[in-house]
């Protein structure tokens, strides 16, 4: 029995041919389908190379296990999200690798209700029982239909704008070669049947799992340039990048300057409380202060809860909370089966762009100017507990505010920081931020400390 290597924490993943192949896809949708035993689930790829084959293998699997599946196509995960919950089915899988590498693929996997399925939830029995490769036989071999998700998820979208209240503007949009171009076009078709008064730039706009102007990851500041001119270009009012599987998506303003996600979850928690006062909005404890500041100025309450997708999901869940944001760009939504989006994200911010009557630099730039934020800096350390207790034991006597809802936050007052170990990588994840008004400080000084603390 050989150890399979592409099981993460929160999905599947792994370099193909050697931790993921066709086999391997078969046998993980004949473990699903036997561990779950749903009567039908529905399936998604994103525009990889390898997409289709490992999602024809997985669907093959899933028959064999006596399940339906609706094929969807080549999808974003947010589709097979959305066909999870809005569809009579029991589950759903995307197989996408998002912004990794060329020679890489994977999976992420969901019950009923789009419910995610990760290490703690059932994952790791999925592992073991494709890793044993020992199926119990069906009587019955399971169907598979193709499915059009995409009118009833287009539908779903306009949900959250009031389409009477969009003002005349000008959107850069680059699905970066991935798989968020087909929604935009459908999108926009459905703009002009309601005269929203919105015009699309397209750039990298066709699906070519060849990625010819790169892996679509925004996060990456070399992958930032096409967007960032193409507003300056046309003169824009916002530009919007996606990742490959479109679950993130990331906003420039009309300078086209690269907005950090923690302001966006500010934004969007304006958003909803704009619409209606008093709702609950989740947040990751790396960069608080924007967020407690939005959230009380509109009347909301903020809820703090650790960082990655299942925490957040299930703060939301226990608080009934609207909506939760993470830095990282991933933005979940209590209409969307509390599921991340990267559609939702651009809509609410050209709904709040409306509404205000301000450009986004200025409503983002105000944020900045009181809350200035190092960004997210990441060290690779021998030891990161050893690292984080130095840090600890350096600041003592100081005696800050300790938090330990997720790594170690050490609050001074007029400043903050967040350290914590990644959950995926061997690193070592730094955030700080200060109050500009009680601290005149450059955020810099905080940055060059910091840094020598963990590497001196």
């Amino acid at each position: 029995m050989k150890k399979l290597s592409c099981f993460k924490a929160y999905d599947i993943r792994g370099k193909l041919g050697i931790e993921l192949n066709e086999d391997i896809a078969y046998r993980i949708g004949r473990a699903y389908g036997q561990i779950y035993q749903p009567k039908t689930v529905v399936v998604g790829c994103d525009v990889r190379l390898s997409s289709e084959d490992l999602k024809q293998a997985t669907i093959r699997g899933l028959n064999d296990a006596g399940v339906d599946v609706l094929d969807l196509g080549m999808t974003g995960t947010e589709e097979v999200y959305f066909g999870a919950f809005h569809l009579d089915v029991q589950g759903g899988i995307e197989i996408t690798a998002s912004h990794n590498p060329m020679d890489y693929n994977g999976m992420k996997l969901v019950r009923e209700n789009a419910r995610p399925i990760s290490a703690d939830t059932g994952l790791k029995d999925i592992q073991a029982l494709a890793e044993n490769n020992e199926f119990a036989e069906v009587t019955s071999k399971g169907t598979t239909k193709k499915y059009n998700i995409l009118p009833e998820f287009v539908e779903h979208l306009m949900s959250y704008i009031d389409p009477a209240k969009i003002r005349p503007m000008k959107l850069v949009v680059n699905a970066g070669n991935g798989a968020a171009g087909h929604v935009i076009d459908a999108i926009e078709i459905k703009f002009k049947e309601l005269n929203i008064p919105v015009e699309f730039i397209k750039i990298h706009h066709e699906a070519d799992g060849n990625f010819p102007n790169g892996i679509p990851n925004p996060i990456l500041i070399e992958n930032r340039a096409s967007t960032r001119d193409a507003v300056i270009q046309h003169s824009a009012d916002m530009g919007i990048a996606w990742d490959g599987d479109f679950d993130r998506c990331f906003l420039f303003d009309e300078k086209g300057q690269f907005i950090e996600g923690y302001y966006i979850v500010g934004l969007l928690a304006q958003a909803f409380l704009l619409k209606q006062a008093g709702e609950k909005i989740v947040h990751d404890p790396r960069l608080v202060w924007n967020t407690f500041d939005v959230v009380e100025q509109y009347q909301g309450t903020a809820i703090q809860s650790k960082s990655g997708h299942a925490f957040i999901k299930d703060v939301m869940r226990e608080h009934n909370a609207a909506y939760g944001g993470e830095m990282s760009a991933h933005h979940y939504f209590r209409d969307f089966a509390y599921c991340d989006s990267g559609m939702i994200p651009w809509l609410l911010a050209i709904a709040v762009l409306s509404e205000t009557g301000k450009s986004l630099s200025s409503l983002v730039e105000e944020m900045i100017a009181k809350f200035p934020c190092s960004g997210e800096i990441n060290f690779k350390v021998a030891d990161t507990q050893a690292t984080i207790q130095k840090i600890f034991d350096h600041y003592a006597d100081q005696q800050p505010e300790i938090d330990q809802t997720d790594g170690v936050s050490l609050n001074f007052g007029a400043w903050r920081f967040n350290v914590r170990a990644s959950n995926t990588e061997p690193l070592l994840r730094l955030n700080i931020e200060s109050r500009r008004d009680q601290n005149p400080r450059p955020m810099q000084s905080y940055v060059d400390e910091l840094t020598q603390l963990i590497q001196g």
